[in-house]
C-alpha cells in the first residue's frame, strides 16, 4: 500500500507498498478503493502539517496505470461514485498546502496521468516509460471533471491531441507538449524532484493552498459535481 517517507525537508509519497519493487496485489498501482483510500489518508496527513513540501513517485515499472478496470467491469452501478472517489482525490492534491511535484517514475496511464499532471510541477525519466490518455482508443468518455483536468492542466493543443488520439508519450516528448517540466535520466529523477521541491519550501502552509483553490476553482467545481449515471 502506498507509503509516506521523508527525506530531509522533503516528504515523499510513494504509490507503491514499502519495501518492495512491485506489490503483487497491485503491482502497477491501480486506483482499487483500498489504494484510493491510503492515498488520500496519506494526503490528508501531509495536508494536516504543511511544512514540508511533497514528491510524488513510485516503484518498479508503473507510476499508476489509472482506474481498476476490473471494477469498472463488474460494479456498473457503482461506478460514478467510483469516479467521485477518483476526484475527490485530485481536488486533494490540487489544493494541498505545500508544493507538490510527480516524478514520474514509469507508465502513468489513464487516472494515472492525469493524477501526475494535478501535481504542480512534473518530472519524467528518459529511458522508460510513457504518459498516456488511452480512453479514445479503449472505447471511454472522459468525466466532466476529468476533461476540465486536462484541458485546464495542459495547453488545448497537448489536451487535444493527448485525448483525442491516446498518443504515447516518453519523457522528451512529454516536455515538448508541456505536459511535463523536465526530463531527467533515472538515476537522478527523484535528486532532482526533491531539488526542485526544496527550492519552494519556504511557501509551504495554508494560505498555499487557499491561493491554489482560488487559482483552481472552476475546475474543483467540475471535479466536485457528482457523476451521472449515464457516464457511460
Amino acid at each position: 500500500m502506498p507509503f509516506l517517507s521523508s527525506v530531509g525537508d522533503v516528504t515523499e509519497l510513494y504509490l507503491g507498498t514499502e519495501g518492495v519493487e512491485l506489490d503483487e496485489a497491485n503491482p502497477d498501482n491501480r486506483f482499487r478503493l483500498e489504494w484510493i483510500d491510503a492515498v488520500a489518508g496519506l494526503l490528508d496527513r501531509v495536508a494536516s502539517e504543511p511544512s514540508k513540501p511533497l514528491v510524488i513517485t513510485a516503484t518498479g515499472k508503473f507510476f499508476t496505470n489509472g482506474l481498476d478496470v476490473d471494477y469498472v467491469a463488474a460494479n456498473a452501478s457503482g461506478l460514478p461514485r467510483y469516479l467521485d472517489r477518483v476526484h475527490e482525490l485530485y481536488v486533494k492534491l490540487l489544493t494541498l498546502p505545500v508544493p507538490t511535484v510527480a516524478a514520474v517514475n514509469g507508465h502513468a496511464f489513464g487516472a494515472g496521468a492525469m493524477l501526475a499532471v494535478c501535481a504542480d510541477v512534473r518530472v519524467m525519466r528518459t529511458e522508460r516509460g510513457f504518459w498516456s490518455l488511452p480512453e479514445a482508443a479503449l472505447g471511454m468518455p472522459f468525466t466532466r471533471g476529468m476533461s476540465s483536468l486536462i484541458r485546464t492542466r495542459l495547453t488545448d493543443a497537448a489536451a487535444t491531441e493527448a485525448m483525442l488520439t491516446s498518443r504515447r508519450y516518453g519523457a522528451a516528448d512529454a516536455v515538448a507538449a508541456g505536459i511535463m517540466e523536465e526530463a531527467v535520466e533515472v538515476d537522478g529523477l527523484l535528486d532532482r524532484a526533491r531539488e526542485i521541491a526544496a527550492e519552494r519550501a519556504p511557501l509551504c502552509g495554508p494560505n498555499l493552498g487557499l491561493i491554489k483553490r482560488g487559482l483552481r476553482q472552476p475546475l474543483i467545481d467540475d471535479l466536485q459535481t457528482t457523476t451521472p449515471p449515464t457516464v457511460l
